[in-house]
Parts: C-alpha cells; structure tokens; sequence
C-alpha cells in the first residue's frame, strides 16, 4: 500500500510538473516597420455620390435658416414698429423669515456643556429651532438629557449656548423657547 502511494505521487508530479509552468515566456520583440505598407484611398479625388438634405421628418419648425433675422427687444422691426419686451408684475422682494408651525413649543431654562451634542428629552434626530435674547439657532438633538425633574429643558454646546445668550462668559443658565418640528 505504500509503495502504491509513492509511486501514484511520483506519477502526478510528473504530470503537472509541465502544466505548472516549466518554460519561460519569450521576450518581447516589436514589429518591425518594414512590416507595415501605406494604402491609398480615393477619399479626397472627388466622389459622385452627393448627399441630400435632411427629409421631412427632421426639420423643425423652429428650425433657423440662412436668411433669417434676430430682432432684440425695443428695437424696431421691419415695419420700423418697436417690439417692446412684455412687462412683467413681481412683488418687492423683502427681508423676512417663514417658520413651518412647530409641532409644540417648550419653554425654560438652557445651559451648556463642552461635548459638542444637543441633548435634550427628546428622539435623536429631532429638528428644533431654540430662541433666546440674543438670536435663535435650528439643530438636531444629538444626545439625551438633561436631568429629569429640573428646571431644564435643553443642554446645548458652549458655542450654541453663547450665540443665542448674549450673555457673558460667566453666565451659565438662560431662558430659552424651543420649538420642536
């Protein structure tokens, strides 16, 4: 049984040995020039064949052709009448903001903190918009908190909690009004 094993293995060896990749590709060698001839072409001595316009089902109506005029608005056409350009009625543009309703309003009080999140009792993902006296700020609740059975309501980021304080660096509680979407 042993020697039947040695010997199978010594057969299949020998059989995938030349399989396995005992010879080495030959190296690159370019095409010579001289292999390549030139061919010659009527392609610029003139044609007969002549190729005809488009048909029917290509043209346009607002297609342009050669002769055709552009005239700008106020000036005068052929008729030597102004075309004058359409007036058009637009409101005033003016500097004003439009909130969606929200869905609840929550009043009380805010502080800050440093780690960068908007925490309140809410979902994560919360759209809020948070008014105090100095401004108002649009942001997603990020974390959950603060404490229940204070007085608090939101807890936002040291930057956040300054731009709508308008308070000192000293302060550390504000009145807010938040509004939840």
């Amino acid at each position: 049984m042993l020697v039947a094993g040695v010997v199978l293995t010594a057969a299949l060896a020998l059989v995938a040995a030349p399989i396995a990749g005992s010879r080495t590709p030959a190296p690159y060698v370019p095409v010579p020039a001289a292999v390549f001839q030139t061919l010659e072409t009527n392609a610029n001595a003139g044609s007969t064949v002549s190729i005809s316009g488009y048909d029917a089902a290509f043209d346009s109506a607002g297609r342009l052709t050669t002769d055709a005029a552009f005239t700008e608005p106020g000036a005068a056409d052929g008729a030597g009448l102004p075309i004058l350009a359409r007036a058009v009625s637009q409101p005033e543009p003016s500097a004003s903001a439009v909130f969606k309703p929200a869905r609840y309003t929550l009043h009380g009080k805010a502080t800050f903190y440093d780690s960068g999140y908007t925490a309140m009792r809410l979902p994560r993902g919360t759209v809020i918009r948070v008014c105090g006296a100095a401004g108002c700020l649009e942001r997603v609740i990020t974390d959950y908190g603060p404490i229940a059975g204070t007085a608090r309501v939101i807890d936002l980021y040291r930057p956040d909690f300054f731009r709508i304080c308008g308070c000192g660096y000293w302060s550390g509680v504000i009145d807010v009004t938040v509004y939840v979407y």
